[in-house]
């Protein structure tokens, strides 16, 4: 009798993560396209699309202690989807900013975003993902070197941090840390388990 696949090998597993991945952005299209964005269409799509970001951003991190902890080493290859999902939401949640919030005006955007400290950590978190999604395939995999590849997306890290200080500035103007805590905690989480395999004993990836 042929062996059973793992459920995480079949070859519909990574369709259907796609389909996951989007998912709040069919939501989000259907609602805008529907009006059920509430009484502020404009700020319910910044929100959300920031929301998602952070969301995909903590699951993307969550893949290797989640893989190393279970015992799954097939987890890894849905992480490079969620790390693009991550990006992809991101460009979204900036893109609703510049639409929605500037019009689109490149100079209003260019003089906005240093004026507010939220702003320009979020550009910043975007910025540094650009070179993570550039080399998210086997072909840049390939011409950077497994070495120089794992050190550029360490960036990951440092992306998480200025994610969570973009969400913390956000929420200070009116006072509400409830979500930012929780966010604040799952990251703190997820690095600090990675700093201790680091410390204890020197291993593994992102």
């Amino acid at each position: 009798m042929a062996a059973t696949r793992h459920p995480l090998l079949h070859p519909a597993a990574k369709p259907l993560q796609f389909a996951a991945c989007l998912l709040p952005f069919a939501w989000l299209f259907y609602a805008a396209a529907a009006d059920r964005l509430g009484a502020n269409p404009a700020e319910a799509l910044i929100r959300s699309t920031g929301d998602w970001t952070l969301r995909f951003l903590c699951l993307t991190l969550a893949v290797t202690p989640l893989r190393v902890m279970t015992g799954q080493p097939a987890l890894a290859r849905f992480r490079r989807m969620l790390g693009l999902a991550t990006f992809f939401y991101a460009l979204l949640h900036f893109l609703a900013y510049a639409w929605l919030d500037m019009g689109l005006d490149a100079a209003t955007i260019a003089k906005d975003i240093p004026k507010r400290p939220f702003a320009l950590v979020g550009f910043l978190a975007l910025l540094l993902m650009l070179p993570l999604a550039a080399t998210s395939f086997n072909r840049a995999i390939r011409a950077l070197g497994a070495a120089r590849w794992q050190a550029l997306h360490r960036l990951v890290y440092a992306i998480a941090l200025l994610a969570i200080l973009h969400f913390f500035w956000m929420r200070a103007g009116k006072n509400d840390f409830a979500e930012v805590a929780v966010y604040a905690a799952i990251v703190a989480a997820l690095l600090g388990w990675r700093l201790r395999r680091r410390l204890g004993a020197p291993a593994s990836a992102r």
